[in-house]
């Protein structure tokens, strides 16, 4: 056995005692950063809003499109099962809904956004203007229509070791 990493340890040293150095190809990536070559860029962080999955839960015939009627279809019946028929909904009765749909009381839209005219109380004009907002924003190619791909937010990942600030553009100082 001690002949055995004897031989190993041998095995590992170059010739002439000077150390084994192995040189790494490196390779300038499009920031500037250098990047040991042969190394795959890293993917980009896909996710899901929580707001993005339960649009996503309203395709009714499930081709993975969220047409408009089928959104317009899954905020009404969102509403209506959670407020078991009442005109409206509390603040507390909001977060029993954002459980349910969004995945948790705290997700965003909080009940403060929704509640459009502040009498702590939501209604279902209310929570479709707000969603409105939402296909609004997430219909990327504005087809009237929300696909998969455009429920999915892209956010780069940090580079091991960097700072925050190193991605943000210098500012001009005054003088």
């Amino acid at each position: 056995m001690i002949l055995t990493f004897l031989l190993l340890a041998a095995a590992q040293q170059s010739p002439g005692g000077v150390p084994n150095r192995t040189r790494v190809p490196v390779a300038v990536d499009l920031s500037g950063q250098q990047q040991p070559a042969g190394m795959a860029t890293p993917i980009p962080l896909m996710i899901a809003e929580p707001v993005a999955m339960a649009i996503a839960a309203f395709d009714a015939d499930h081709d993975g499109i969220v047409t408009r009627a089928e959104f317009d279809a899954g905020v009404r019946r969102s509403f209506e099962v959670s407020t078991k028929g009442q005109p409206a909904m509390g603040y507390i009765a909001f977060g029993d809904w954002s459980e349910r749909w969004l995945g948790n009381r705290n997700a965003l839209p909080s009940p403060f956004e929704v509640d459009g005219d502040g009498d702590n109380r939501i209604t279902l004009p209310e929570l479709q203007a707000r969603f409105d907002l939402f296909f609004t924003r997430f219909d990327a190619d504005k087809d009237g229509s929300l696909r998969r791909s455009e429920l999915l937010t892209v956010r780069a990942l940090p580079q091991p070791g960097a700072r925050p600030e190193d991605g943000a553009k210098p500012r001009a100082r005054k003088r």
